[in-house]
């Protein structure tokens, strides 16, 4: 996170004290409320404004005022907490558990957190009486976690996550630094509209910090369920790809066909029949990317077996090189090579038959409430998803490319 800040710097009970002052208004409140004396929830305010170095209420002879950072931090405590699913479960054993299943052993994890081999083998056992569920199961000389391991493995990095936003906010609100953006580019989704919102964004807000995390769907989504990415960008997939993620779509993209200067297909602009371009090897997506289905609908809808795609690939400059070395084929947004073909390296055959296109979309976890500096990128997004701009060609284009 931005700030340095790490939620394990603090007592879950701790925060949920400045939660439950927060909603309920005075510390007698929430004492009834936590079980808790009021001294302890009293002190525990204070140590989480000690940690944090910000004032999170104005104290009152009626009663605890937030102020607007301990309104931010609240939120996002009890999102927390409903993810962690007990509040007899520590920051510690939260630790000590995304140790071991974040490394996959105890030794490691013990030497990633700094934590002993002992202190993570009796905060799992403890976390597991707690919980009522057994996380980790042996697997040979190693471990594994059991199925209710990897669900409370995974809640318990949603819980980080919003922790971690919480701080940010709160920090923000607080005139300290704001929070961070991690951003899941797929495949060929950067050309033009990603590149220009994070240019203006971080013109408008030059001290948040942006991470892009590139990869395929398949990757990405993981990561996004587990909250380790904020978001992604990339072809809409259908079906969705879960109740538990929402997409939302930015564009449309249109796509051509792309060979190498001098391939045998290149020349004056014609219409090409399918079975001359099904003599020819292609380099695309691999199954299951929109691209890739929409490819092989095209051939068999005019009766033809789909020519071999020998090689699968994400990467614009791969493909660019292959191209330029073979007679492949491919598919790709215009955008995406008009630099190679102002370049003379590469040539467009057309559109495809028929001609298709397929949606961008920005895809978030379901619940997801974004943060403020968050909902500024996505609005950022938005806004350069429809604007149109100027092609290497000098004309108007409004697509942008992702081939995953």
């Amino acid at each position: 996170m931005a700030s340095g800040l790490s939620p394990f710097s603090f007592n879950l009970r701790h925060l949920a004290a400045v939660a439950a002052v927060t909603h309920k208004g005075s510390v007698s409140a929430a004492a009834s409320t936590l079980h808790l004396t009021q001294p302890a929830v009293t002190q525990a305010i204070a140590r989480v404004e000690s940690i944090m170095d910000v004032q999170l209420f104005e104290r009152r002879t009626d009663g605890m005022t937030p102020l607007p950072p301990a309104m931010a931090l609240a939120e996002r405590v009890e999102q927390a907490a409903e993810m962690i699913g007990s509040r007899r479960v520590t920051m510690a054993q939260l630790r000590a558990f995304l140790a071991v299943a974040d490394s996959g052993s105890y030794a490691a994890a013990a030497a990633h957190s700094g934590l002993s081999q002992p202190t993570l083998h009796r905060a799992i056992g403890d976390l597991s009486l707690i919980l009522r569920r057994s996380l980790v199961e042996r697997r040979g000389r190693g471990i594994a976690l059991t199925d209710a391991g990897r669900r409370t493995a995974r809640n318990f990095r949603l819980a980080r996550t919003e922790l971690e936003a919480g701080l940010d906010e709160a920090l923000g609100q607080s005139g300290g630094v704001p929070a961070r953006i991690t951003i899941g580019a797929m495949p060929l989704s950067r050309a033009r509209v990603l590149p220009r919102a994070l240019a203006r964004f971080n013109t408008a807000f030059p001290a948040i910090e942006i991470v892009i995390v590139e990869g395929s769907h398949g990757e990405l989504a993981e990561s996004l369920r587990d909250g380790s990415i904020d978001m992604m960008v990339g072809a809409m997939r259908d079906p969705p790809p879960g109740p538990d993620l929402m997409q939302r779509p930015l564009f449309e993209d249109e796509v051509i066909i792309i060979a190498r200067a001098g391939h045998p297909e290149a020349g004056p602009a014609r219409d090409r029949p399918l079975s001359d371009l099904a003599r020819y090897a292609w380099i695309l997506p691999s199954p299951g990317a929109p691209l890739r289905a929409r490819f092989d609908e095209m051939f068999r809808t005019a009766g033809l077996a789909p020519p071999p795609v020998p090689i699968e690939c994400g990467s614009v400059m791969m493909i660019r090189e292959i191209l330029m070395q073979t007679d492949f084929l491919t598919l790709l947004s215009p955008d995406q090579v008009s630099v190679e073909q102002e370049a003379g390296w590469l040539v467009s055959l057309g559109a495809p038959p028929g001609g298709f296109s397929r949606a961008v979309a920005l895809t978030t976890r379901a619940q997801w409430r974004p943060a403020p500096a968050q909902a500024a990128f996505i609005a950022e997004l938005d806004r350069a998803a429809t604007e149109p701009f100027a092609s290497a060609y000098g004309t108007e284009r409004e697509q942008i490319c992702d081939s995953d």
